[in-house]
């Protein structure tokens, strides 16, 4: 399973994260730059990194929320990776140097209501945890994930999967 690094997203804190441009470093904290309000839910060692899918902004974007990449907070948005398949556990290689392994579904909170309350049912079922295979795709609110090798990155990097647990 392979995609590519559409873009880099940082900021001070909060959800609305600004495109980076060029070499971004990448260390176990997360991305140089890039700050968390709440450290009680965001950032730390597990969540270092947040990581969407384009495909699920193209599809909020087109039942009418004014989303895009870097929008919901996101640090990675990639693109050609389905986040159907995403599972904790799984490590993507991005680029020549960086690994990240998933480690935690997001829970879309309250902080994404500026676009629409609703946004957070688009992103997040709790049903999916029981299991129910007729419920939306759990993953497209996104997955953190711990960083396992530091580097650079850069948007346009390749994304492989590289294993499917440690």
């Amino acid at each position: 399973m392979s995609g590519t690094l559409l873009q880099i997203n940082r900021s001070p804190g909060g959800i609305l994260k600004r495109p980076a441009l060029g070499l971004v470093p990448v260390t176990r904290a997360g991305l140089e730059g890039d700050d968390h309000r709440n450290l009680k839910y965001h950032g730390g060692p597990d969540k270092a990194v947040l990581m969407v899918a384009l495909e699920t902004l193209d599809d909020l974007k087109a039942k009418g929320y004014p989303v895009f990449p870097g929008a919901i907070g996101e640090n990675l948005t990639v693109t050609g990776l389905d986040p159907a398949n995403w599972r904790s556990g799984q490590r993507y290689r991005i680029g020549d140097e960086v690994v990240i392994e998933l480690t935690t579904l997001r829970t879309p909170c309250s902080n994404l209501d500026v676009y629409n309350p609703k946004i957070k049912t688009e992103l997040y079922d709790a049903n999916c945890k029981a299991g129910n295979p007729n419920t939306p795709v759990w993953a497209r609110g996104g997955f953190y994930g711990r960083v396992i090798h530091e580097g650079l990155l850069i948007p346009g990097a390749p994304v492989t999967l590289e294993s499917e647990s440690c």
